[in-house]
């Protein structure tokens, strides 16, 4: 499989569709891999030539000592897309994913056509928000260093977040599998180098963001539905869209509990006249 090397990473990633079709670059979860997509690709590759990579500290790519950063993964990603020859490309970001999407658009706008955050956020508004957050997440960290990968997801999976999940057994499972390829020891520098603590405060640059912007969120996931909202209202431009899976009833999670829907949603926005 393919694998691109830079200064601070030795990136994995995968691709689907046809070279010729606008190209999609996603990117998954904390936690996650390019495997996190497998059940939307499908349907996206039909449209999208779609880029899968790794991120750091999760499945195959490997990182350099103190690369688990918003500006070196950022450099890493454009250096992915000049590698493929793309020169513009369609943005899709999962949670953690999402959080860098948002950090690549508003730092290098001219890179991207239109943006699809699934479950994301600006980052936290305070300082002193900040601090408490890397706090949480070096408690996190630290479970999974001394924890079992397997005890830790069982307990990760029991945030009200991701409950809804256990509503699609299978899908659930798959998952889980997924995750247990992880090492724990990355997953918990990456926990470190991108908390939400670590992420620069992007809601005042939300307004500047001139791509075309669909925010995906779950009707059970009430806390990032009341985040997404005030996204909206930073944006404020006409295109801006915020789609509720309500027949779903979604929670963090929209692409493993609803794939075809959101496949369905996620192709619709990016193939719209404006």
């Amino acid at each position: 499989m393919p694998r691109l090397t830079t200064e601070n990473h030795t990136l994995y990633y995968t691709t689907a569709g046809k070279a010729t079709d606008p190209p999609l670059l996603i990117l998954h979860g904390f936690l996650g891999s390019h495997l996190d997509f497998a059940a939307t690709l499908p349907a996206l590759s039909e449209h999208f030539y779609c880029i899968t990579p790794d991120l750091p500290g999760h499945g195959q790519t490997l990182t350099a000592p103190g690369s688990y950063t918003f500006p070196t993964t950022t450099k890493t990603l454009l250096s992915l897309l000049d590698h493929l020859s793309i020169t513009r490309t369609h943005l899709l970001g999962y949670s953690m994913g999402g959080r860098l999407a948002l950090y690549l658009v508003c730092h290098f706008p001219e890179r991207f056509r239109r943006v699809v955050l699934e479950s994301a956020s600006p980052g936290l508004k305070t300082a002193a928000e900040r601090r408490q957050r890397v706090k949480k997440d070096e408690a996190i960290a630290h479970q999974l260093e001394t924890m079992s990968l397997s005890d830790f997801l069982t307990q990760w999976y029991t945030n009200p977040l991701f409950l809804s999940l256990k509503n699609f057994p299978e899908h659930y499972e798959v998952m889980l599998r997924c995750r247990q390829a992880n090492d724990p020891i990355e997953l918990s520098y990456a926990l470190r180098g991108f908390s939400t603590g670590r992420q620069p405060s992007l809601w005042h640059q939300l307004s500047h963001i001139s791509s075309p912007l669909l925010l995906l969120v779950g009707t059970l996931d009430h806390k990032f539905a009341i985040i997404n909202r005030s996204m909206l209202a930073h944006y404020q431009r006409n295109r801006a869209t915020q789609a509720v899976l309500k027949a779903c009833e979604c929670g963090h999670n929209i692409h493993r509990e609803a794939p075809n829907t959101y496949s369905q949603i996620v192709s619709n926005f990016l193939q719209k006249p404006w």
